[in-house]
This record gives C-alpha cells, structure tokens and sequence, in this order.
C-alpha cells in the first residue's frame, strides 16, 4: 500500500512537472504582432522599442480668433536664432536639421515660401526657384578609363546645411483685452546662408526665403525635434516655437526710420540696446497691473 502510494506521488510530480514544459514548446508560443518575426524581407527593422507615431499623427490646434478692437497694444520684433549656441544645437541636428526640413518642403511645392525682397509675405517663389538658391555649378576634367581621353562633366553643387548658421524669426506681441494676457505670434522664419568668395572664405550673409509660420505649423508639427534630455519626450518643431524653447537677440524694432540696430548703435550698446527692448515689453505688461 505504501509503495502504491509513493508510486502515485512521483507519477503526480512527474505530470505537475511537465506540464509547464510542454506549455512551453517554441511552437506552441503565441507571439504578438510587436515581436513578430519580419516576413517581408524588403522591409527594413524597426531601430527602436515602439513605432513612436504620436509626432507623425499630430494636428495642430488652430489659433484663438483675435478681433482687431480688442487688441489694445502691439509691437512688432525681430531676432536673431544662432544654431551654434547651446540651446539652439537641436536646430543643427545633422539626421534632420531645420533647414533641411524647410528645404525639402519647399522644393516639393508641400510648402510655400516669399521671396526676401521685403519681409511682408508678397512675392511667392516656386520649388524651381528655391532649389536653384545657393546651390552651383562647376565643370570637372575627367578621364576616360579605356580610351585616356580628357571630358568635360558638368556637377551640381548642392547647398550644405552647415552653411545656414542663423535664423531670423519675424513675431508680433500685442496685448488681449479680452483675455487681458500678453501674447506673441511668430509671423515668419528665414535662414540665413553663407555666401562665401572661390576660395571658400566667408564674405557676408543673406536671406534665403521667408516661410510664412502659421501656415507652416501643421508641416513642423509633424518633424521631431531630438531632445536632449531624453530621447522619448515626443517634441516637435511647433512645440519648440510656441513654448519659445530657443535663445535669441532683437536686431530690430517697428519704429519710423524701419531702422536696424546696428545703423545707430554699435559694439556693446547695441546688446544693451537689444536688451532694452525686451525689457520695455516686459515693463509693459507689469505696469498694466501696478496699482
């Protein structure tokens, strides 16, 4: 009776045992469609953890409707943006820097840029005019391999990214009697291209194009900007504006002459000068609440 009974418990250990085991077979996992072996081999791998879409699907949310009788106060700025300051060093991100960005969608027609002329957004330019911007041509000898004979190639030179350092940003800040806030809107953005002589020294800088912002908020909410801090924070282009995630100096100022700072003031008093305008803005809307 007892040999019965421990030959009942083994045989019972045994199946208790095995039937993990056997749930366990590789053919028998049922695998989920994240960790799905590729079946398309023209397909390429996923480099990351998840599919990160939350950027790609966004749809900006449309501007407050601002009537002209309740602004009781405006100004109109414009900056300066340096990529090559510390806070700005996402704006040269060499896999998708900004230029680029707006570049792209400017020669595939997706966007609309102005021409430079002036900065009030009255002559369009077309995909066939922007890609012609800074971009040259040069004739290269060459030798036939088989026959030692010189050619002539014509090559396009394509323009770099690296040359577009700055940004000018075009904004309004006004005040709302009707919410009694403060607010800025940025109206436009143009890059700022090194034009350098045949031997590649730096000459001056010029305006390539005006892109017009609130029509190109939908296109940069859709571009991922890297974060620093942590490479998941989905961050795009548009939440780097609105927030106002940038550094930035004034080098001009609505006022009669439509002069620029640097045509009255120079050296240090033109960073005071610059400073000063900001603080006049500041002062504004505190004195509004000063009692």
């Amino acid at each position: 009776m007892k040999i019965a009974l421990k030959l009942l418990s083994i045989v019972s250990c045994l199946l208790f045992v095995a039937g993990p085991l056997a749930a366990q077979i590789p053919d028998d996992i049922m695998m989920s469609d994240d960790t799905q072996i590729m079946d398309d081999s023209t397909k390429s791998p996923l480099d990351d953890i998840v599919d990160y879409r939350a950027i790609s699907d966004r749809r900006v949310l449309p501007y407050d409707h601002i009537r002209e009788a309740d602004i009781f106060w405006e100004k109109r700025i414009w900056r300066v943006i340096d990529i090559r300051e510390k806070m700005n060093l996402p704006f040269a991100y060499p896999e998708r820097p900004l230029f680029k960005i707006l570049m792209e969608a400017a020669t595939s027609g997706e966007m609309t840029v102005f021409s430079t002329e002036d900065d009030k957004f009255t002559s369009r330019l077309t995909p066939d005019e922007v890609a012609s911007m800074g971009a040259t041509i040069d004739t290269v000898i060459t030798f036939d391999p088989e026959t030692y004979q010189e050619q002539i190639q014509i090559v396009r030179n394509e323009i770099n990214p690296e040359d577009v350092k700055r940004f000018r940003l075009k904004e309004v800040w006004f005040f709302d009697e009707e919410t009694s806030t403060l607010q800025v809107r940025i109206l436009g953005i143009a890059p700022l291209i090194d034009v350098k002589d045949e031997n590649g020294n730096f000459k001056y800088e010029k305006p390539m194009f005006w892109v017009y912002y609130p029509d190109a908020r939908q296109l940069m909410a859709r571009e991922r900007v890297f974060n620093v801090g942590n490479d998941s924070a989905p961050m795009s282009w548009e939440d780097l504006f609105e927030i106002r995630f940038f550094s930035s100096y004034v080098y001009k100022e609505s006022n009669v002459f439509d002069r620029r700072l640097q045509e009255y003031v120079t050296g240090v008093d033109l960073l005071l000068e610059a400073d000063k305008i900001k603080q006049t803005i500041f002062n504004f809307e505190h004195d509004l609440w000063s009692y």
